[in-house]
């Protein structure tokens, strides 16, 4: 007999979001490198939900995450844990085909997406440049509250018994008699599945259980937090730009979030924001605002793991059954996480239902063999 019938190893959203899926039913341990988990990409998140973020791959995992998040059940937590605030995807004249594009390739999904002018865009955007003509409105756009689902799932997972071992970096998993023989910080036990949930270490993870990797790299994400004049009004949607150089939306206090929506390949680590990106995140919303912007308060870079076709991989490895990889969330973790959840569960475990409108063999990690 096992000690556990899962091991899963990371607790950020993805580790979290599937231990509380199991926990109720089987018993969990939860592994985590760091002395609190969320450390490296959950915390550091940008925190919006937007359908269509991710493409037309990923939009079923977040709509069918959507009622969840702004409704969740009250053992859950006290309210919803997302807000409305509107998504602008704004453009110049020659960005035209990237809106028509958009507009083509969700047209069939449900999404609410509609084409407003120069004139509607400007209404939203104060100080907005002359040359910003197009915008695509997406109303469902909200703001999550990261910290309070992570957080929410953690205590759902610890209420149905799950062990979380923190500072516990993962050294071996062998399987051996039909189960997996791990070693993780000073932890020594034994587990019938093991779920790669580690985010940016998920392929090291793979080679450490010597199951083949995918290919699932990490890349550097910078975002900082600016004071500008005039100050940004609180209900300024999240403006994102058409060609994926840049988005922004409002902080407390008039305070303003900036990324320049970069992708720096790295290897796995703390990441660390680079002086050029926030500049270059600066010199861009220049292009866009006549803001004047008065000092960088903050700045921070997460990592954004992918795997080669840039969708999730949830399911069992197609080299070992009782390896199943949840991993490769992209940027897209924690608008997709409820449903995510759900689909690795009914994988998992045949008495658990799977999320409607969601086709498990997009995820699957047989689409590499």
């Amino acid at each position: 007999m096992s000690d556990f019938d899962f091991a899963i190893i990371g607790a950020g959203i993805a580790g979290a979001s599937l231990a509380a899926q199991l926990s109720a039913r089987h018993k969990i341990l939860l592994i985590e490198a760091e002395a609190h988990p969320g450390y490296h990409s959950t915390g550091r998140s940008a925190a919006f939900w937007v359908e269509c973020y991710g493409g037309p791959g990923v939009q079923p995992l977040t709509t069918a995450s959507g009622p969840f998040l702004a409704m969740p059940p009250a053992d859950f937590h006290d309210g919803p844990l997302m807000h409305r605030r509107g998504a602008l995807h704004i453009g110049t004249a020659e960005h035209l085909s990237l809106a028509d594009n958009m507009l083509a390739e969700f047209a069939a999904s449900g999404v609410h997406i509609e084409h407003i002018d120069r004139r509607a865009v400007a209404a939203v955007v104060p100080g907005l440049r002359e040359n910003w003509t197009h915008g695509l409105w997406e109303p469902a756009c909200c703001d999550i509250d990261v910290a309070a689902l992570h957080g929410a799932y953690l205590r759902q997972a610890k209420r149905h018994g799950t062990q979380l071992h923190c500072n516990s970096r993962l050294h071996t998993a062998k399987w051996h008699s039909g189960t997996w023989q791990i070693s993780a910080g000073s932890l020594n036990c034994s587990a019938n599945i093991i779920i790669n949930a580690a985010g940016a270490w998920a392929d090291a993870v793979a080679q450490i259980t010597q199951v083949g990797s995918l290919g699932i790299q990490p890349y550097r994400r910078t975002i900082s937090q600016l004071a500008v004049s005039p100050q940004v009004p609180a209900e300024l949607p999240l403006v994102i730009g058409l060609d994926g150089s840049f988005y922004f939306k409002p902080d407390t206090g008039g305070r303003l979030w900036l990324s320049p929506h970069d992708e720096t390949a790295t290897p796995a680590c703390d990441a660390a924001p680079d002086e050029i990106d926030v500049a270059m995140a600066i010199d861009r919303l220049q292009q866009v605002v006549d803001w004047d912007i008065r000092r960088v308060e903050r700045k921070w870079a997460g990592l954004r793991s992918f795997a080669p076709d840039r969708l999730p991989v949830i399911g069992r490895d197609g080299a070992h059954d009782a390896f199943f990889w949840f991993a490769g969330q992209g940027g897209f973790g924690i608008q997709t996480a409820p449903a995510a959840a759900q689909l690795a569960a009914s994988l998992l475990d045949a008495d658990i239902a799977a999320p409607q409108g969601v086709d498990a063999a997009v995820y699957a990690p047989a689409r590499f063999h």
